[in-house]
């Protein structure tokens, strides 16, 4: 099964683990999920303090902008945007995979990325997966928990959504591989539209998964978030805690 990836761009992990838990469990058993208590969350006060602030930062600035892109870009132009954006992610998902020993997933995101790269017109065509080469989603802090560190403790990020303490300071390393690296691309302009486009790309993907949340709109998206990463860091195969 595929999930969607677990990102760290501003505010929208939360929609990202909604979206990618649908592969888990039934949609119809969202509602419980929302209810339903989670001893990984000793921190729930602050962390209900700042779940907030994001969602207001959404909803005042990027969900408009997002919403006006929807509107504004046809679908097949905002498909390529979004490959080549994924394309970019290929060498993360390379480098993850080997860490975890996933050699054979290495060697199909290698594929990928230089089909892609190439005959997909620096990956604005995704003819890789109508190969059958299907997109895998790795980061680090998949890594740490497939090498067993804990997750700890459940966080809210300001800006940069839901996450665990191990998580969290996964960001650290992987920020030094992401494509917006300053000694990659050193044209502050540059990068920064591509930062932009990026993000509103991916906000304006997630505006039709909001109708899936239920009940307590805070516990409903941290049960999502924490379910979907355990499903991703054990590759599918846990049980059902709900």
């Amino acid at each position: 099964m595929k999930v969607l990836p677990f990102t760290s761009r501003i505010v929208l992990a939360g929609l990202v683990a909604v979206a990618g838990t649908g592969t888990v469990a039934a949609q119809e058993e969202y509602e419980d999920y929302a209810i339903e208590p989670i001893e990984a969350d000793p921190w729930e006060p602050v962390n209900r303090a700042v779940f907030s602030f994001n969602d207001t930062v959404d909803r005042y600035t990027l969900k408009p902008i997002a919403k006006a892109y929807d509107w504004a870009v046809p679908e097949p132009v905002s498909k390529s945007i979004s490959n080549v954006f994924n394309n970019l992610g290929e060498p993360r998902n390379l480098v993850n995979d080997t860490l975890q020993g996933k050699f054979h997933a290495a060697g199909i995101d290698t594929a990928r990325f230089l089909l892609n790269s190439t005959v997909g017109v620096l990956g604005v065509f995704d003819v890789a997966t109508k190969m059958g080469l299907q997109r895998n989603d790795e980061d680090f802090g998949q890594t740490l928990g497939a090498w067993g560190v804990p997750s700890g403790p459940y966080v809210v990020l300001p800006l940069l959504g839901p996450s665990t303490v191990r998580d969290g300071g996964s960001r650290i390393p992987e920020s030094y591989a992401a494509y917006w690296y300053t000694e990659q691309v050193d044209h502050v302009p540059t990068r920064n539209t591509a930062i932009g486009t990026d993000l509103v790309d991916t906000r304006a993907s997630l505006l039709s998964r909001e109708e899936l949340i239920r009940g307590d709109r805070y516990r409903f998206v941290r049960n999502a978030f924490l379910q979907n990463r355990e499903f991703q860091v054990k590759d599918g195969e846990v049980e059902d805690q709900f």
